[in-house]
């Protein structure tokens, strides 16, 4: 692919466990006159924290506490980073997500997103790229790089933490990108949500990751009619997909504290990372607000 250099506006850019989650509910309500007394369970081997709202997802960070520590510049595949996890051990392992900047942009340009999705139940690792020029490719690569490195080789203190079955990846720009690249090369991923996604590559009729493509509906940069609509109409219809347009969003919207996104994407990954069939209702029927330009999905979800 050839390299592209967008302009930057003066601002860096930044088993089947379905089934199993399922039958587990069915099992629950059939047996609920019968249990009234006891105290709740899981409805899914996954769940973790309390029964989402509005304003817990809302919320600038989730019920879990959380800790973070860096990641060297040493490591194979990609260029270092920072990690954050929750600190509760007694729920079992949690989900893991690798993040990617965008263009010229560094972990510092997302950074919010690490402790409050961490703070909802999952590993997050925010990448630092090899070089700031990468292209979606490479940083689709250095997404994977950085998964493996957490299932693998992170200290003790992370790696326990992780379920290596639940992993999922996000990016801005580029980083949205390869994001989608890391998605077709790795199949077996729970979960993809690119941001403001560019890539040359119109055509992702090979993904089959769960997939939520979030956009903004002025992005100068990648615009929504040229990247995010066509990435996801591309998707096969039989994946499980979803796109979200930001009313009024530009292309740095994921650079700030962002309520909407965040919102929608932690309702994804709990929904697929971990089969919280809780989160169901906050994507299906379709989100809608004054934040919310434009809501596709392929609900309801299988």
């Amino acid at each position: 692919m050839a390299a592209f250099a967008p302009p930057t506006d003066g601002v860096a850019d930044v088993y089947p466990r379905n089934a199993i989650a399922r039958l587990a509910v069915a099992a629950a309500l059939a047996c609920g006159a019968l249990t009234l007394a006891q105290p709740a369970s899981a409805a899914g081997p996954f769940e973790r924290g309390p029964n989402p709202t509005d304003s817990l997802l809302e919320a600038s960070r989730g019920p879990f506490s959380t800790s973070n520590q860096s990641v060297s510049s040493l490591v194979t595949g990609f260029g270092g980073g920072r990690v954050y996890y929750p600190n509760d051990t007694s729920q079992g392992t949690f989900g893991a997500i690798a993040i990617s900047p965008g263009y010229t942009a560094s972990w510092s340009s997302l950074s919010w997103l690490g402790p409050r999705i961490a703070s909802h139940g999952f590993v997050v690792i925010g990448i630092e790229t090899n070089s700031r020029y990468d292209q979606p490719a490479s940083r689709g690569r250095q997404l994977l790089a950085a998964l493996d490195w957490l299932v693998e080789d992170s200290p003790t203190a992370v790696r326990s933490r992780i379920d290596p079955s639940r992993l999922a990846m996000a990016g801005h720009s580029m980083g949205g990108g390869g994001s989608l690249e890391a998605a077709d090369d790795r199949p077996s991923l729970q979960a993809a949500v690119p941001l403001a996604p560019w890539n040359l590559t119109k055509n992702w009729s090979g993904v089959r990751v769960p997939t939520m493509i979030i956009g903004g509906e002025n992005d100068s940069v990648a615009s929504v009619t040229t990247h995010s609509q066509p990435f996801y109409e591309s998707i096969p219809a039989s994946s499980e997909k979803a796109y979200l347009e930001l009313n009024g969003a530009s292309h740095f919207f994921p650079q700030t504290t962002n309520t909407t996104m965040a919102k929608s994407m932690v309702a994804w990954l709990k929904r697929f990372v971990d089969d919280d069939l809780r989160y169901d209702p906050f994507l299906c029927p379709a989100p809608r607000g004054t934040a919310i330009e434009e809501y596709r999905d392929t609900c309801p979800h299988s």
